[in-house]
């Protein structure tokens, strides 16, 4: 795991994230086995141990994931042909229902209003999330030299799939960065991921709204873009899904809307 940390997970974007989780990898006792003494059952153990702390399905997916890939490369990579991948063997946990929560009545109004008093930026920054459908990260990202507001577009480098996207700007998202200062650094928020963090849960508190998360702007978006009649292809374009069933899990059209299309 050691090895791991140094070799491998430098070359992955979710670096500091993994890190935390071969940390946790490492303080559990099948840390202390040879690489060829696992077995599934060890594995599956290790699961039921980390479920009785209460981490989620998913959270358990990730650490599967890592140790997996830990035999791939041994496997590969340092002479350890003969390995067997053990969680290979081992049942996965079952991932919940995908959330399908979108703004309903007057919550949009709210939110916004909500933002605005906490800070007019804030509200800049879910309006953009709302009409481009990028990830938090992505927005926090985007510095203005590589925003073109007479294209209507907005480039990034970087994605969470680590291919560089252009993503297109609606009237109302040019209209929003139209009307903001321009920093001398040259991005165009203030907000660090974990200010931003902070004054959302503070606004959403105002609005007292339930349930609502950020990513949840996401879902938003993408359905706002089918309804708007785009296709499979072009909403991914903009989103930067890569495959059509993860494109799916993040698409939520409302029922009543699809019932008058079908007249």
């Amino acid at each position: 795991m050691e090895r791991y940390l140094v070799e491998v997970s430098p070359l992955k974007k979710s670096h500091k994230q993994e890190s935390y989780r071969v940390t946790d990898w490492k303080q559990r006792p099948i840390a202390q086995r040879y690489l060829a003494s696992i077995r599934g059952k060890d594995v599956a153990d290790t699961v039921r141990e980390i479920q009785s702390e209460g981490k989620s399905a998913n959270t358990i997916s990730l650490h599967l994931a890592i140790l997996s890939h830990l035999f791939t490369i041994a496997r590969k990579e340092w002479g350890m042909e003969s390995l067997v991948n053990p969680v290979e063997l081992v049942r996965k946990p079952k991932k919940p229902q995908g959330r399908d929560r979108r703004l309903v009545d007057d919550e949009e109004q709210r939110l916004l209003d909500a933002c605005r008093a906490t800070n007019p930026e804030l509200a800049h920054i879910v309006t953009i999330a709302i009409e481009t459908a990028m990830r938090q990260g992505e927005i926090i990202g985007m510095t203005w030299d590589l925003v073109d507001l007479k294209r209507h577009t907005v480039t990034l480098l970087t994605t969470k799939n680590g291919s560089k996207r252009i993503v297109p700007l609606s009237n109302t998202a040019v209209g929003t960065l139209q009307g903001m200062p321009r920093r001398m650094d040259g991005r165009v928020w203030t907000y660090t991921q974990d200010g931003l963090k902070s004054s959302w849960i503070k606004a959403v508190k105002r609005t007292a709204i339930d349930d609502l998360t950020f990513h949840d702007l996401r879902h938003e978006a993408t359905s706002r873009l089918f309804e708007k009649g785009f296709n499979p292809m072009e909403v991914s374009s903009i989103t930067g899904h890569k495959n059509m069933q993860m494109l799916k899990r993040y698409t939520h059209l409302k029922a009543e809307d699809l019932a008058k299309r079908m007249g």
